[in-house]
């Protein structure tokens, strides 16, 4: 079965499905864009319940589109289903939830980067290396969902294409599952353009372009380290701001 073209938000490219038309799936492209920047920014907020004839008539569209959009929005953990009560947005992660998260991807990633350094062919080396550098054309995260969507995506897929050139199938699918849950941890505030997310990710290339898989192992390591501790911190900051 041939791939569909992806942007960088892993979303089909307007045009490349072969059974939805292409202004249809436009659409359905650009309503699901506006709901989750709705759910990450709070517009809708965490808990609530979502009404598609409500968003159906803030968007101008049918609820097809809405329907089809909350079904997607399911798959990435950002509402969920109930039998009779329609759709609602997911709870944020607690603090706790978040150190679990991240204490799973402590166990998984950094040997998915040592494999990687090992196992990596020269196109996926190349595709790794291509991700971070498509990174740098990209505002980190600062602002509005809007504004660093790009950014998110890119770095999802930099985490998923070192898993997956670890060529261990069912680590890559467990890191992928994992990264999913990332989304529930939503913010309304974050860093500035000096986030280091960027350069801990090129430090992670460095080490898997020379094939040193403890390096890798190291280098993954600490950059998962420090983004629990930014995300920690930006936790902090909004219980701050709220009392």
């Amino acid at each position: 079965m041939p791939q569909q073209d992806k942007s960088a938000t892993g979303a089909p490219r307007e045009g490349s499905g072969r059974d939805v038309p292409p202004t249809r799936q436009a659409l359905s492209d650009s309503v699901y864009e506006d709901i989750k920047a709705m759910v990450m920014d709070h517009e809708i907020t965490p808990g609530s319940r979502v009404s598609i004839e409500a968003l159906a008539r803030s968007l101008h569209v049918s609820p097809t589109p809405i329907r089809e959009a909350l079904a997607r929005l399911e798959s990435d953990g950002l509402v969920v289903k109930r039998t009779l009560s329609g759709y609602r947005t997911t709870e944020l992660l607690t603090r706790q939830g978040l150190e679990e998260l991240f204490e799973m991807r402590q166990l998984l990633e950094p040997k998915a980067a040592a494999l990687a350094a090992v196992n990596a062919s020269e196109a996926q080396l190349d595709g790794i290396e291509g991700i971070v550098e498509e990174m740098q054309s990209h505002p980190g995260p600062a602002g509005r969902y809007a504004s660093y969507r790009d950014f998110a995506a890119l770095d999802q897929r930099f985490h998923d294409a070192v898993a997956q050139a670890s060529h261990r199938p069912l680590l890559a699918d467990a890191v992928e599952r994992l990264h999913s849950h990332l989304h529930i941890f939503r913010l309304s505030s974050f860093l500035g353009a000096d986030d280091p997310t960027f350069a801990e990710h090129e430090r992670v290339v460095r080490a898997i372009l020379r094939r040193n898989p403890e390096r890798a192992a190291e280098a993954m390591t600490e950059h998962l380290s420090r983004s629990l501790q930014r995300q920690l911190s930006r936790e902090e900051g909004e219980e701050e701001e709220s009392s």
